[in-house]
């Protein structure tokens, strides 16, 4: 269910900045089920050198404190190089979450998006059973299109997911 971006007050703030190799040690564990994919070898992520690539940019809070990470890659949808569109993620340190920081990370991200880019869509992919994430998806102004079967290899399984999507003319203002 689509919602109108409305977010809470007063807002925590939240910084989204370049990646650097002091934040990697604070960007590993995690004890939700929603974070076991796996090993993953460090630098894995690409740097940010252009919203146009893949790439992966550091939460920070108010207090200059490090919360998580951010990332996406771009999926194309059909041969068209302009039907392309980025697939952002996020994972924050636990005693991060809870908080609100999530919503507004990903919020700013999709505005960086529509702001520096010709995208006119971006995605996010979420467990069925990660609530927690589907409302901070919502609460950043994505809708929920559908589910995806068997689509996440996480844990020594797949998992169902639900696909969300926020599209520039949800952003804009009425009128």
């Amino acid at each position: 269910m689509h919602t109108d971006y409305d977010p809470p007050v007063p807002d925590p703030a939240v910084t989204l900045r370049p990646q650097r190799p002091s934040d990697l040690p604070l960007l590993v564990g995690g004890d939700s089920p929603f974070d076991d994919f796996g090993p993953i070898a460090v630098g894995t992520h690409p740097a940010p050198s252009r919203l146009d690539d893949a790439g992966a940019l550091t939460v920070v809070d108010e207090a200059g404190q490090v919360v998580g990470d951010i990332s996406w890659h771009w999926r194309g949808w059909g041969p068209n190089a302009g039907s392309r569109c980025p697939m952002i993620g996020i994972w924050l340190r636990p005693e991060h979450r809870g908080r609100g920081l999530g919503r507004l990370a990903q919020r700013r991200l999709v505005e960086m998006f529509f702001t520096h880019t010709r995208a006119n869509r971006v995605e996010a992919h979420t467990d069925v059973e990660n609530v927690a994430e589907q409302r901070a998806l919502e609460a950043a102004g994505f809708t929920r299109e559908g589910t995806t079967r068997g689509a996440q290899w996480r844990d020594g399984a797949y998992h169902d997911g639900h696909l969300y999507a926020v599209l520039r003319a949800d952003l804009q203002p009425a009128g």
